[in-house]
Protein backbone atom coordinates (compact mmCIF):
# COMPACT_ATOMS: atom_id res chain seq x y z
CA UNK A 1 0.00 0.00 0.00
CA UNK A 2 2.76 1.87 -0.06
CA UNK A 3 6.54 2.35 -1.45
CA UNK A 4 10.02 1.75 0.39
CA UNK A 5 11.03 5.33 -0.58
CA UNK A 6 8.15 6.53 1.58
CA UNK A 7 8.45 4.41 4.82
CA UNK A 8 12.02 5.09 4.52
CA UNK A 9 10.90 8.99 4.66
CA UNK A 10 7.98 8.32 7.29
CA UNK A 11 11.52 6.66 9.57
CA UNK A 12 13.32 9.31 8.91
CA UNK A 13 10.64 11.85 10.19
CA UNK A 14 10.00 9.50 12.98
CA UNK A 15 13.29 9.14 14.17
CA UNK A 16 14.85 12.18 13.41
CA UNK A 17 11.87 14.66 13.19
CA UNK A 18 13.52 15.87 9.57
CA UNK A 19 11.41 15.87 6.68
CA UNK A 20 12.11 14.03 3.60
CA UNK A 21 10.84 13.46 0.41
CA UNK A 22 10.39 10.54 -1.61
CA UNK A 23 12.36 12.10 -4.47
CA UNK A 24 15.26 12.96 -1.86
CA UNK A 25 15.39 9.36 -0.57
CA UNK A 26 15.03 8.04 -4.27
CA UNK A 27 18.31 10.19 -4.85
CA UNK A 28 20.13 9.69 -1.90
CA UNK A 29 19.80 5.42 -2.12
CA UNK A 30 21.18 5.74 -5.18
CA UNK A 31 24.26 7.33 -4.07
CA UNK A 32 24.55 5.15 -1.20
CA UNK A 33 23.85 1.99 -3.76
CA UNK A 34 27.01 3.70 -5.96
CA UNK A 35 28.91 3.71 -2.92
CA UNK A 36 27.88 0.46 -1.65
CA UNK A 37 28.68 -0.82 -5.28
CA UNK A 38 31.91 0.44 -5.24
CA UNK A 39 32.98 -1.06 -2.08
CA UNK A 40 31.80 -4.74 -3.63
CA UNK A 41 33.67 -4.18 -6.24
CA UNK A 42 37.00 -3.68 -4.34
CA UNK A 43 36.21 -6.90 -2.16
CA UNK A 44 35.92 -9.18 -5.15
CA UNK A 45 38.54 -8.16 -6.96
CA UNK A 46 40.90 -9.53 -4.35
CA UNK A 47 38.79 -12.58 -4.21
CA UNK A 48 38.05 -13.44 -7.96
CA UNK A 49 38.57 -12.50 -11.33
CA UNK A 50 36.85 -8.67 -12.42
CA UNK A 51 34.87 -10.38 -14.47
CA UNK A 52 32.77 -12.49 -11.97
CA UNK A 53 32.86 -9.62 -9.64
CA UNK A 54 31.21 -7.73 -12.08
CA UNK A 55 28.42 -9.83 -12.60
CA UNK A 56 27.95 -10.06 -9.12
CA UNK A 57 27.10 -6.68 -9.00
CA UNK A 58 25.20 -6.25 -11.80
CA UNK A 59 22.68 -8.73 -10.20
CA UNK A 60 21.94 -6.65 -7.37
CA UNK A 61 19.03 -3.78 -7.23
CA UNK A 62 19.94 -0.40 -5.73
CA UNK A 63 17.29 -1.63 -2.85
CA UNK A 64 19.22 -4.86 -2.29
CA UNK A 65 22.51 -2.80 -2.47
CA UNK A 66 21.52 -0.46 0.14
CA UNK A 67 19.93 -2.50 2.33
CA UNK A 68 22.70 -4.79 3.79
CA UNK A 69 24.33 -1.21 4.82
CA UNK A 70 21.30 -0.07 6.07
CA UNK A 71 20.30 -2.92 8.11
CA UNK A 72 24.28 -2.95 9.99
CA UNK A 73 23.86 0.72 10.58
CA UNK A 74 20.71 0.15 12.33
CA UNK A 75 20.89 -2.92 14.57
CA UNK A 76 21.12 -1.26 17.69
CA UNK A 77 17.97 0.42 16.76
CA UNK A 78 14.53 -1.01 17.84
CA UNK A 79 12.17 -2.89 15.53
CA UNK A 80 10.73 -0.24 13.20
CA UNK A 81 7.01 0.58 13.64
CA UNK A 82 4.77 -0.39 10.81
CA UNK A 83 3.47 2.88 8.48
CA UNK A 84 0.19 3.52 6.55
CA UNK A 85 0.40 5.69 3.16
CA UNK A 86 0.12 9.22 3.76
CA UNK A 87 1.12 11.98 1.64
CA UNK A 88 -1.49 12.99 -0.99
CA UNK A 89 -0.84 16.00 -3.89
CA UNK A 90 -2.14 18.96 -2.94
CA UNK A 91 -2.93 18.31 0.41
CA UNK A 92 -0.54 18.45 3.69
CA UNK A 93 1.91 15.87 4.44
CA UNK A 94 4.55 14.75 7.10
CA UNK A 95 1.82 13.73 9.08
CA UNK A 96 2.88 10.97 11.96
CA UNK A 97 0.39 9.08 10.56
CA UNK A 98 1.84 5.57 12.51
CA UNK A 99 0.41 1.91 11.65
CA UNK A 100 0.14 0.84 15.51
CA UNK A 101 1.15 -2.97 16.34
CA UNK A 102 -1.40 -5.22 16.89
CA UNK A 103 -2.70 -5.83 20.20
CA UNK A 104 -5.95 -6.15 22.00
CA UNK A 105 -9.22 -3.81 21.31
CA UNK A 106 -10.14 -1.54 23.63
CA UNK A 107 -12.90 -3.31 26.25
CA UNK A 108 -15.47 -0.10 26.14
CA UNK A 109 -15.77 -0.59 22.33
CA UNK A 110 -15.09 -4.16 21.26
CA UNK A 111 -14.88 -7.43 22.90
CA UNK A 112 -13.80 -9.52 20.08
CA UNK A 113 -10.20 -10.20 18.94
CA UNK A 114 -8.23 -8.47 16.57
CA UNK A 115 -7.36 -9.78 13.32
CA UNK A 116 -4.11 -9.44 11.50
CA UNK A 117 -3.43 -5.45 10.78
CA UNK A 118 -4.08 -4.51 7.13
CA UNK A 119 -1.47 -5.10 4.89
CA UNK A 120 -1.40 -3.80 1.15
CA UNK A 121 1.03 -4.07 -1.55
CA UNK A 122 1.14 -1.41 -4.14
CA UNK A 123 0.49 -2.27 -7.66
CA UNK A 124 2.40 -0.79 -10.79
CA UNK A 125 0.15 2.38 -11.64
CA UNK A 126 -1.86 1.52 -15.53
CA UNK A 127 -0.28 1.77 -18.66
CA UNK A 128 -2.01 5.30 -20.26
CA UNK A 129 -4.40 4.90 -22.99
CA UNK A 130 -3.57 5.51 -26.35
CA UNK A 131 -6.45 7.82 -26.60
CA UNK A 132 -6.38 10.58 -24.00
CA UNK A 133 -8.97 10.19 -20.89
CA UNK A 134 -10.43 12.71 -19.49
CA UNK A 135 -7.51 14.19 -17.11
CA UNK A 136 -9.68 12.67 -13.94
CA UNK A 137 -9.67 9.78 -15.04
CA UNK A 138 -7.38 7.44 -12.81
CA UNK A 139 -6.41 10.75 -10.86
CA UNK A 140 -9.27 10.59 -8.97
CA UNK A 141 -12.09 9.13 -7.64
CA UNK A 142 -14.39 8.53 -11.09
CA UNK A 143 -15.73 6.00 -13.27
CA UNK A 144 -16.88 6.52 -16.96
CA UNK A 145 -20.36 7.67 -15.86
CA UNK A 146 -19.75 9.52 -12.28
CA UNK A 147 -17.05 11.56 -10.76
CA UNK A 148 -16.47 12.66 -6.82
CA UNK A 149 -16.32 15.75 -6.28
CA UNK A 150 -16.17 16.18 -2.56
CA UNK A 151 -17.19 14.55 1.01
CA UNK A 152 -17.28 15.52 4.55
CA UNK A 153 -18.35 14.14 7.87
CA UNK A 154 -18.61 17.20 10.22
CA UNK A 155 -19.73 18.58 13.44
CA UNK A 156 -21.68 22.23 13.96
CA UNK A 157 -22.40 23.87 16.71
CA UNK A 158 -23.12 27.40 17.95
CA UNK A 159 -20.98 29.30 20.42
CA UNK A 160 -21.41 32.89 21.37
CA UNK A 161 -24.56 33.49 18.40
CA UNK A 162 -21.71 32.41 16.10
CA UNK A 163 -21.72 28.54 14.25
CA UNK A 164 -18.55 26.78 14.43
CA UNK A 165 -17.54 23.93 12.31
CA UNK A 166 -15.55 20.90 12.63
CA UNK A 167 -14.35 18.67 9.96
CA UNK A 168 -13.85 14.79 10.79
CA UNK A 169 -12.90 13.69 7.40
CA UNK A 170 -12.87 15.60 4.27
CA UNK A 171 -12.53 14.83 0.31
CA UNK A 172 -12.14 18.45 -1.18
CA UNK A 173 -12.42 19.65 -4.59
CA UNK A 174 -9.57 19.12 -6.78
CA UNK A 175 -8.15 20.19 -10.46
CA UNK A 176 -5.61 17.53 -11.40
CA UNK A 177 -4.01 17.94 -14.63
CA UNK A 178 -2.23 15.32 -17.12
CA UNK A 179 1.61 16.12 -15.28
CA UNK A 180 -0.15 14.39 -11.84
CA UNK A 181 0.44 11.07 -11.02
CA UNK A 182 -2.12 8.42 -11.90
CA UNK A 183 -3.66 6.90 -8.45
CA UNK A 184 -1.58 4.20 -7.16
CA UNK A 185 -3.00 0.37 -7.43
CA UNK A 186 -4.33 -2.14 -3.98
CA UNK A 187 -5.72 -6.11 -5.10
CA UNK A 188 -8.91 -5.68 -4.07
CA UNK A 189 -8.55 -9.35 -2.59
CA UNK A 190 -6.65 -7.84 -0.24
CA UNK A 191 -9.49 -6.52 1.86
CA UNK A 192 -12.66 -8.25 0.75
CA UNK A 193 -12.83 -9.45 4.44
CA UNK A 194 -12.98 -6.11 6.17
CA UNK A 195 -15.97 -5.33 3.80
CA UNK A 196 -18.75 -8.07 4.49
CA UNK A 197 -18.07 -11.16 1.88
CA UNK A 198 -21.89 -12.41 2.37
CA UNK A 199 -24.25 -10.87 -0.45
CA UNK A 200 -23.91 -7.15 -1.28
CA UNK A 201 -20.40 -6.82 -0.01
CA UNK A 202 -17.62 -6.27 -1.55
CA UNK A 203 -16.70 -9.06 -3.31
CA UNK A 204 -20.01 -9.71 -4.86
CA UNK A 205 -20.11 -5.95 -5.78
CA UNK A 206 -16.77 -6.05 -7.57
CA UNK A 207 -17.02 -9.41 -9.62
CA UNK A 208 -20.40 -7.72 -11.13
CA UNK A 209 -18.10 -4.71 -11.79
CA UNK A 210 -17.34 -2.22 -13.41
CA UNK A 211 -14.16 -2.31 -12.39
CA UNK A 212 -12.98 1.40 -13.35
CA UNK A 213 -15.61 2.22 -10.42
CA UNK A 214 -14.14 0.75 -7.51
CA UNK A 215 -11.73 2.76 -5.02
CA UNK A 216 -10.18 2.59 -1.51
CA UNK A 217 -10.00 5.53 0.72
CA UNK A 218 -7.46 5.84 3.41
CA UNK A 219 -8.54 8.67 5.72
CA UNK A 220 -6.38 10.28 8.65
CA UNK A 221 -9.49 11.51 10.79
CA UNK A 222 -9.44 14.96 12.98
CA UNK A 223 -10.60 13.97 16.38
CA UNK A 224 -9.08 16.91 18.08
CA UNK A 225 -12.07 19.58 18.03
CA UNK A 226 -12.18 20.97 21.59
CA UNK A 227 -16.12 22.62 20.70
CA UNK A 228 -18.91 21.66 23.21
CA UNK A 229 -20.74 18.24 22.50
CA UNK A 230 -24.04 19.45 23.84
CA UNK A 231 -27.92 18.48 22.78
CA UNK A 232 -27.31 21.24 19.64
CA UNK A 233 -24.53 19.81 17.96
CA UNK A 234 -25.25 18.78 14.76
CA UNK A 235 -23.54 16.04 13.07
CA UNK A 236 -23.62 15.18 9.35
CA UNK A 237 -22.47 14.17 6.40
CA UNK A 238 -21.97 15.87 2.47
CA UNK A 239 -21.00 14.92 -0.61
CA UNK A 240 -21.44 15.91 -4.30
CA UNK A 241 -21.03 14.36 -7.95
CA UNK A 242 -20.70 15.11 -10.95
CA UNK A 243 -22.24 12.50 -13.85
CA UNK A 244 -22.80 12.23 -17.70
CA UNK A 245 -25.87 11.33 -17.90
CA UNK A 246 -29.27 12.84 -16.30
CA UNK A 247 -30.01 9.85 -13.72
CA UNK A 248 -31.50 9.25 -10.31
CA UNK A 249 -28.60 8.01 -7.91
CA UNK A 250 -29.43 5.67 -5.15
CA UNK A 251 -26.33 6.52 -2.44
CA UNK A 252 -26.17 3.27 0.28
CA UNK A 253 -23.36 3.78 3.01
CA UNK A 254 -22.66 0.47 4.85
CA UNK A 255 -20.88 0.70 8.43
CA UNK A 256 -18.75 -2.51 8.98
CA UNK A 257 -17.16 -3.70 12.39
CA UNK A 258 -15.22 -5.88 12.47
CA UNK A 259 -15.78 -6.97 8.72
CA UNK A 260 -19.57 -7.57 9.53
CA UNK A 261 -22.25 -5.10 8.47
CA UNK A 262 -23.82 -3.25 11.51
CA UNK A 263 -26.16 -0.35 9.87
CA UNK A 264 -26.95 1.15 6.83
CA UNK A 265 -27.83 4.19 5.16
CA UNK A 266 -29.51 4.58 1.45
CA UNK A 267 -29.98 7.97 -0.04
CA UNK A 268 -31.54 9.17 -3.13
CA UNK A 269 -30.83 12.51 -5.15
CA UNK A 270 -32.07 13.57 -8.54
CA UNK A 271 -29.48 14.72 -11.14
CA UNK A 272 -29.21 19.02 -11.14
CA UNK A 273 -28.09 20.18 -14.58
CA UNK A 274 -25.50 23.17 -13.92
CA UNK A 275 -23.18 24.16 -17.11
CA UNK A 276 -23.70 21.71 -19.33
CA UNK A 277 -23.35 18.69 -16.64
CA UNK A 278 -25.33 16.49 -14.15
CA UNK A 279 -24.36 17.55 -10.58
CA UNK A 280 -26.05 15.02 -7.54
CA UNK A 281 -25.85 16.90 -3.92
CA UNK A 282 -26.46 15.68 -0.94
CA UNK A 283 -26.19 18.10 1.69
CA UNK A 284 -26.23 17.89 5.54
CA UNK A 285 -27.35 14.64 5.49
CA UNK A 286 -27.56 13.95 9.52
CA UNK A 287 -25.20 11.39 10.98
CA UNK A 288 -27.00 8.13 12.39
CA UNK A 289 -26.91 7.56 15.82
CA UNK A 290 -24.40 4.57 15.71
CA UNK A 291 -22.07 6.34 14.05
CA UNK A 292 -22.64 9.60 16.74
CA UNK A 293 -22.12 7.10 19.73
CA UNK A 294 -19.12 5.36 18.00
CA UNK A 295 -17.04 8.91 17.60
CA UNK A 296 -18.08 9.90 21.24
CA UNK A 297 -16.08 7.09 22.80
CA UNK A 298 -13.54 7.15 20.41
CA UNK A 299 -12.74 10.27 21.23
CA UNK A 300 -12.62 9.83 24.66
CA UNK A 301 -10.23 6.98 24.51
CA UNK A 302 -7.14 7.89 26.72
CA UNK A 303 -4.56 7.25 23.71
CA UNK A 304 -4.38 7.40 20.17
CA UNK A 305 -3.16 4.09 19.65
CA UNK A 306 -6.60 2.73 21.38
CA UNK A 307 -8.36 4.91 18.96
CA UNK A 308 -6.19 3.23 16.03
CA UNK A 309 -6.59 0.10 17.49
CA UNK A 310 -10.42 0.09 17.53
CA UNK A 311 -10.36 2.12 13.93
CA UNK A 312 -8.55 -1.09 12.55
CA UNK A 313 -11.57 -3.12 12.98
CA UNK A 314 -14.20 -0.23 11.58
CA UNK A 315 -14.73 0.24 8.11
CA UNK A 316 -17.30 1.61 5.58
CA UNK A 317 -18.45 1.37 1.98
CA UNK A 318 -20.48 3.77 0.08
CA UNK A 319 -22.17 2.25 -3.40
CA UNK A 320 -23.46 4.88 -5.65
CA UNK A 321 -25.78 3.11 -8.41
CA UNK A 322 -28.29 3.95 -10.89
CA UNK A 323 -31.63 3.71 -9.13
CA UNK A 324 -33.62 1.98 -11.97
CA UNK A 325 -30.72 -0.04 -13.24
CA UNK A 326 -28.54 -1.17 -10.11
CA UNK A 327 -25.87 -0.36 -12.27
CA UNK A 328 -22.64 0.41 -10.04
CA UNK A 329 -21.64 4.06 -10.63
CA UNK A 330 -18.88 4.48 -7.68
CA UNK A 331 -17.71 1.83 -5.03
CA UNK A 332 -15.45 3.36 -2.22
CA UNK A 333 -14.05 1.52 0.75
CA UNK A 334 -12.96 3.70 3.52
CA UNK A 335 -10.67 2.73 6.10
CA UNK A 336 -9.30 5.01 9.05
CA UNK A 337 -6.36 6.33 11.24
CA UNK A 338 -6.54 9.44 13.65
CA UNK A 339 -4.92 12.19 12.43
CA UNK A 340 -2.82 14.64 14.54
CA UNK A 341 -4.26 17.95 15.60
CA UNK A 342 -1.61 19.86 13.66
CA UNK A 343 -2.18 18.41 10.21
CA UNK A 344 -6.21 18.06 10.78
CA UNK A 345 -8.22 15.71 8.39
CA UNK A 346 -6.25 14.41 5.38
CA UNK A 347 -6.95 11.31 3.26
CA UNK A 348 -5.16 9.18 0.19
CA UNK A 349 -7.01 7.42 -2.32
CA UNK A 350 -6.48 4.26 -4.71
CA UNK A 351 -7.48 2.40 -7.17
CA UNK A 352 -8.97 -1.11 -6.21
CA UNK A 353 -7.95 -3.64 -9.09
CA UNK A 354 -8.07 -7.43 -9.34
CA UNK A 355 -4.10 -8.40 -11.03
Amino acid sequence: MYGRNELIARYIKLRTGKTRTRKQVSSHLQVLAKRKSREIHSKLKDQVSKDKALQTVANLSSAQIVSASVMKSQASFPPPVRFWPGHVPGQPGHSQDIKPFAQPPYTTLAAAPVPAPISYESLAPPRQAAIAAPVWQDRTIASAKLRLLEYSAFMETQKDREMYKHLFVHIGPSNPSYSDPVLESIDVRQIYDKFSEKKGGLKELYENGPHNAFFLVKFWADLSSDLEEGSSAFYGVSSQYSGTENITISVSTKVCSFGKQVVEKVETEYAHSEGGKHVFRIHRSPMCEYMINFIHKLKHLPEKYMMNSVLENFTILQVVSNRETQETLLCIAFVFEVSTSEHGAQYHVYRLVND
